[in-house]
């Protein structure tokens, strides 16, 4: 019995069969979700860099209780906004063990908190069909499983965004005034994950879309002083609290900052990695920007296989602008046409909010992906900078794919004319199709052509170093793929190869018989299969991202009274700091690095350094060559760029312990 009641402007109609569709959305939903997402939370090992370096912070957070003031190697780090330090250190004292599982898990969180909030909108916007496809997208998109393979905050901040601009609608559109605080509250939360960029980018969405549909007179519904006071309280105490641990120590002398004449943490973290990172003046300059037409192209691959449908979702924005701007403004109302167009529903107010829900979704969506990718055109950027605009997209892609299948009229008015031909999902499909027989054709040929080469488990002996971008972008590694590489990979390239022939043709068959359901979702399908493979691959690459093993062989073979020394930077073996952590007892390692980055090195903890109590942590070649072969044991990490330099200082007391990719482990006596 149909049941039209409405409910904050949307009908709801056959509740038990929605909810049906609802709990058969979330079983493929969660299926997928544990076989990308929660799956590969097991292997391989915190990787170098900056997954071992962020796991450190929130190391130090759990064993000390120093919520303000996070530490890498016990100097400061204060580069970035603490929630995810805060939330992975929750987890290691709440489960007490710290593993690449509570580490990775916040992230793997927050893509599910993204695919249940997008599936929520777009279900509320079009429909349960579309509902399905965006949380489908928000799963499978290739940039989403890149980028959560370590620890960085975007998935987590893409979450608050979204949230924060959801109740912000939900609670203007029908209004309910606790949807507006859920938004305030979301923007701070968003400011303590990232930065400023989360109010900047709200407030770049916000303003032109109050313009546009009028709403700006509605001011006072947006709650502008108890919503400011809910976010102050939320978002500023850390910052002041920051401020006031980590004084001003003077002022830097020149480009080189020398030890006790040092910034302090206003300066430091509102100038330095704000405002001077955006136009990259930021000292020290380590970050790249990505050539324009790059950062556009690269796009269509974070959100592909979806991108793939773009062009309808262009095509379908430019033929309905006229419409859409005639219903997005709440005080033009609806001309006596319209009601007549619509007299025959059984719920006309109903359908006129729903409608007006979708239109105005539509358009802050777009004023927020538009707002997010034009500062990040202007600004110094990294390939994942732009993860919180690729929720929205494909959030506006289902929709649009959800529409044409189900014959959806093109707006109000039009004679029904449906929203696009079905060609336009046909010919997505097809390009699909061919690109996954492209891929598995080259995959074959990489699987022949390595037929009858050896096995070799560390990879990393076979890759080459070609330093693309400096390694500066995240990217950069995949450059050193090399033929005899291949042979390593042969399983999961194997199983990638099956499931972009087959996934995609399959696809493409259920599609020209108008199955277009099952046809969407074999996308999504088939890139599950293929992810699990890319992740089988990525942990064959275990040898080379991380110095785990070698942390492994100095706990095994050493005592906890030992020395590791590591030659460079944190950064190039931080997985060793991580996991002897609690062997050394906290005790920090050592780095042949000049202190407070003199010479533009020791840029990672660059700013810590040069605070005077900084630890006595950096050594020059003079002092390594001095402390080698005395007192307790001491452990020599290097990469093969600093080899020589290693071996020409402690020439003929050097006794290797382990040799990994392009990495060193030398003692400085034999080992029993």
């Amino acid at each position: 019995m149909a049941d039209t009641a409405t409910k904050a402007g949307v009908s709801i109609i056959h509740r038990p069969q929605r909810a049906h569709v609802a709990r058969s959305a979330w079983t493929l939903l969660i299926a997928i979700f544990a076989a990308i997402y929660f799956s590969s939370l097991f292997t391989p090992p915190l990787l170098d860099d900056v997954d071992a370096a962020h796991a450190q912070a929130a190391q130090y957070i759990a064993r000390t209780g120093d919520w303000i003031s996070p530490r890498i190697d016990d100097i400061r780090y204060i580069e970035k906004p603490p929630l995810p330090y805060w939330a992975v250190a929750f987890l290691y004292r709440v489960t007490g063990a710290e593993n690449a599982f509570t580490t990775h898990l916040p992230n793997a969180l927050a893509m599910l908190g993204l695919a249940w909030l997008s599936w929520l909108w777009a279900r509320r916007a079009w429909g349960d069909r579309a509902g399905l496809y965006a949380g489908l997208a928000v799963l499978t998109s290739v940039g989403s499983f890149l980028f959560t393979r370590f620890i960085i905050p975007e998935s987590i901040l893409a979450f608050f965004l979204l949230l924060a601009l959801y109740c912000l609608l939900t609670g203007l559109e029908w209004n309910r005034p606790a949807r507006i605080y859920w938004s305030w509250a979301s923007v701070a939360l968003a400011l303590l994950t990232k930065g400023l960029i989360a109010p900047v980018f709200f407030v770049g969405a916000l303003i032109p879309y109050l313009l546009l549909t009028g709403q700006w007179r509605r001011w006072r519904a947006l709650k502008p002083f108890t919503g400011l006071l809910l976010f102050l309280a939320i978002a500023a105490p850390w910052h002041i609290l920051c401020g006031l641990h980590n004084p001003d120590q003077g002022h830097p002398a020149g480009n080189h900052p020398t030890v006790g004449n040092v910034h302090g943490f206003f300066y430091f973290y509102f100038i330095n990695e704000h405002v001077l990172r955006f136009f990259g003046l930021r000292y020290p300059h380590d970050y790249n920007k990505l050539p324009a037409l790059w950062y556009w192209v690269l796009h269509l691959v974070w959100i592909f296989p979806w991108s793939l449908f773009l062009p309808a979702l262009a095509f379908a924005a430019w033929k309905t602008r006229r419409r859409w701007l005639q219903h997005l403004r709440a005080d033009a109302g609806q001309t006596v046409d319209f009601y007549l167009d619509n007299a025959l529903r059984e719920d006309v107010a109903g359908y006129v909010l729903r409608l007006k829900f979708r239109v105005r979704t539509i358009w802050l969506l777009s004023l927020f992906t538009v707002f997010t990718l034009l500062f990040f055109s202007l600004s110094t950027n990294q390939e994942y900078y732009t993860f919180p605009v690729w929720p929205p997209l494909v959030i506006l892609i289902a929709g649009v794919v959800a529409g044409v299948e189900e014959n959806r009229a093109l707006a109000n008015g039009d004679g029904g004319h449906p929203l696009l031909s079905a060609a336009w999902l046909s010919g997505a499909q097809a390009a699909f199709a061919v690109i996954g027989v492209l891929a598995a054709a080259a995959l074959g040929w990489g699987l022949w052509q390595s037929r009858h080469l050896p096995y070799v488990p560390d990879i990393g002996t076979l890759l080459a170093h070609r330093g693309v971008g400096d390694y500066t972008l995240s990217m950069s590694h995949l450059f050193d793929l090399t033929g005899p590489s291949f042979a390593a990979l042969r399983r999961p390239a194997l199983l990638a190869a099956i499931v972009l022939l087959l996934g995609p043709l399959t696809g493409l068959a259920l599609r020209l018989k108008a199955r277009h359901a099952a046809a969407t979702v074999s996308i999504a399908l088939t890139l599950t299969i293929f992810f699990v493979a890319a992740h089988m691959a990525f942990v064959r690459f275990e040898p080379m991202l991380s110095s785990e093993p070698m942390a492994e062989t100095i706990m095994h073979q050493g005592s906890a009274a030992d020395t590791v020394i590591l030659y460079g930077e944190q950064s190039a073996a931080s997985s060793i700091i991580f996991y002897t952590y609690r062997f050394f007892n906290a005790r920090p390692t050592l780095l042949v690095l000049p202190r407070c980055g003199q010479n533009g090195e020791g840029t990672t903890l660059l700013w810590g350094s040069c605070y005077p109590d900084a630890p006595d942590i950096f050594l020059t070649g003079g002092q390594l060559s001095a402390m080698w072969g005395t007192g307790p044991r001491k452990w020599l990490f290097a990469q093969d760029t600093d080899r020589a330099n290693v071996e020409q200082l402690l020439a003929g007391r050097l006794y290797p312990a382990q040799s990994l990719a392009d990495k060193q482990l030398w003692t400085d006596r034999p080992l029993p």
